[in-house]
């Protein structure tokens, strides 16, 4: 299923998980310069979830495919979850 989203409505969003932590706000976007497709979401993790232990430099990287849905907020899986290089 393609998901479809504007950029600038992107920015500074709540992530969630599907079991409803909120894991922080959205940063910035990675997007392909070749294709024109989202890859990857930076977001400033808060400092009590459970991502925060994984953050680089303050920022958790998330794969656009764990994004499960996008309206009020972005709901993640966050099995795909990794640290920002």
């Amino acid at each position: 299923m393609v998901k479809f989203a504007i950029a600038k409505q992107l920015a500074g969003k709540r992530i969630i998980t599907t079991d409803g932590e909120e894991l922080g706000r959205v940063v910035d976007l990675y997007v392909n310069e070749l294709t024109g497709k989202l890859e990857s979401v930076l977001i400033e993790p808060n400092p009590d979830s459970s991502v925060a232990a994984k953050a680089s430099g303050g920022l958790v990287t998330i794969p656009y495919g764990s994004v499960l849905d996008v309206k009020d907020v972005m709901v993640v899986d966050k099995r795909g979850i990794t640290a920002a290089a």
